[in-house]
Order: structure tokens, then sequence, then C-alpha cells
């Protein structure tokens, strides 16, 4: 009875425990800190204190540069948040892609403020009724950009609602003059897409 046993335990094979590959998906995700430390660990840098912060410095303005670069091409892949997205992408087209009171409040501010320093009535009170038609035109304008994003955004991103953020950035964008919008517009105030600039000829030496 006990051989019977013995022979049984005996016959009996042992598997060993499946070791988890270490390129498997049993290996855990490495969190953020631990990402973050291994590339720091991978880039080199002089052993002097000195010399290693003046690289890292400079790795910093390049990166910097790099993603300024982006921004002013419009790449969408490197966009910063504020402006990276769908959403945001649709509204600053949309936004681009017409004319816009906005666009001329900041020039009719300046004129109205510089006005205040003249001694004359007449100027006084044309420039306050020039102002305040420019603040009803802008109201009105702004409303009926809110409703052409509603609309768009229900044509070309029926998945995705805009937040309030969305429509603040459509209306800050507005007001701002277009050659200092940033990205910088893909679309004319009429619609149509803005040409590439052709990259310079390199000159003969």
């Amino acid at each position: 009875m006990f051989g019977r046993k013995g022979k049984d335990a005996a016959d009996q094979v042992i598997e060993p425990a499946t070791a988890v590959k270490p390129d498997g998906k049993g290996r855990p995700t490495p969190t953020r800190k631990e990402a973050e430390a291994a590339r720091k660990a991978s880039i080199k840098v002089p052993s002097d204190p000195k010399e290693a912060k003046k690289a890292l410095r400079e790795r910093d303005r390049e990166a910097r540069a790099a993603d300024r670069a982006a921004l002013m091409a419009g790449d969408e892949r490197r966009l910063p948040a504020r402006d990276a997205g769908p959403a945001r992408s649709m509204v600053r087209n949309a936004v681009d892609g017409r004319r816009s009171v906005g666009e001329i409040f900041i020039p009719v501010a300046i004129l109205v403020l510089l006005s205040g320093f003249l001694r004359n009535d007449l100027i006084i009170k044309i420039t306050y009724y020039v102002w305040v038609v420019m603040l009803a035109l802008v109201v009105l304008d702004v409303i009926w950009i809110i409703l052409q994003l509603r609309k768009k955004a229900k044509a070309e991103l029926p998945d995705t609602a805009l937040k309030a953020g969305d429509y603040l950035y459509g209306v800050m964008r507005s007001l701002t003059l277009r050659r200092l919008r940033i990205p910088p517009p893909k679309f004319r105030s009429g619609g149509r897409p803005v040409e590439p600039k052709a990259p310079k000829a390199p000159k003969d030496s």
C-alpha cells in the first residue's frame, strides 16, 4: 500500500511556475516617476556639476525652441494643452475662416483711449458714440460666433460636446488681431486655406 502511494507521488510531474516574461504583458507598467527617472538616467551629463547644469540648461533651451517652432508651425502633435485636441482645432478654423468685429476691437480701443487726452468736446463725444457702437457690435458678433461654433460642432464633432472653455477660447481668439494669433491661422477670413510659405532659397556664396 505504501509502495503504491509512493509510486503515484513519484509519477506526478511538478510543473514549474510559468515565469513572467520581462517583455510580456505581465510586466507592470512603469509609473510616470519611474519613467522620468529612467529618462534622466539615460541622459549623459558631465560629471562636473557646473558643466552638468550648463548641459541641462542647453537641452531645456533646445526643447523650448523646438516646442515654439512646432507651435508656430501649427503642428497638432506638439501643441500645448491649451490648443490641443480636435475641439480646439475646429474652433480655431471656424473663427479664422471668417471676418470678425473683434479684430478691430483693440485698435478702436486704443484710439478711444488716445482721444481722451484731447481737450475737444466734439471729438470726445464722437469717440464715445463710436465706443458704444463698437461694444454693441462685439457683443452681437460674440453671440453669432457661439451659435456658429455650436452648429459646426454638431456637424463635424457629433460625439464631442463643446465646453464653456472651448467657447471662451474661440471668443478670445476672435478678439485678437489675426497676425498675433497663435497657432497661426490655417484659413483666411474668406474661408480659403492659407498657402504654406515656400522655403527660402539658399543664398549663393
